[in-house]
This record gives C-alpha cells, structure tokens and sequence, in this order.
C-alpha cells in the first residue's frame, strides 16, 4: 500500500475523521497489536484520536466490480496537522506502520470533515 496524497493543506479549520476501508491480511493483528501500538503511538506524541467507529461490512451495495472490505473505521484526529503529523512520525513508522502492512492486505483512506445539513 502507497500513499497516494497526503493532504498539507486542508482547507477549513478544526476536527477530522479519516474513514478507513479495511481489507484484513490477519483481523487479529489488526486489532490486538497493531490498534494497541497506535495508540502507544498516539501517546508518545502527546495526542489523541477518538474511533468513533469500527464495524464489519456485510456486503456490498454500490461498488466496483470485484471491490470488497472486510471492516471500516472512522478515527477522529483534532485537525488535518494532527494526522499528517503522525502519518509521518518516525514513532508511527518504527512502532505501528510494520503491524498495519503485515494486518491488511488493502486499505483506502479518506480524510473528511462533517457538514451541516
């Protein structure tokens, strides 16, 4: 998996939620170690993100043909700067990235920003 773009410049200000589509390598690793080591991560930076949710995908309704996932999750980071900033930690990269590549065998990943209705 490859970052494809990495947004420096979000426009607006205030909270994110990266929607994480999971396609799982091993669901295990994913979350009894790789989740855990995130959230190490996310302490040793001195920051938090909320899951505000992980559930499993019971089928597809509208998609590509062949596209699948396992699971979504939505995690919630304070700003845009907040996740580029553990994206590219070198605590993320020594301590979760390894765990996720070996957890998922695909991954697509959404940074979005609620509006109002």
């Amino acid at each position: 998996m490859t970052v494809v773009t990495l947004p420096d410049n979000v426009p607006g200000t205030g909270p994110v939620q990266m929607l994480n589509m999971l396609k799982f390598a091993d669901r295990r690793l994913y979350i009894e170690e790789y989740l855990p080591a995130f959230g190490r991560v996310m302490e040793i930076l001195g920051m938090e993100a909320k899951i505000n949710l992980i559930s499993n995908v019971l089928g597809s309704v509208v998609a590509d043909e062949g596209e699948d996932w396992d699971a979504i999750m939505i995690v919630e980071y304070p700003s845009a700067e907040a996740f580029v900033t553990v994206a590219t930690s070198d605590a993320y990269r020594d301590i979760a990235e390894q765990l996720r590549l070996k957890a998922l065998t695909n991954l697509k990943l959404y940074m979005t920003r609620p509006f109002a209705l």
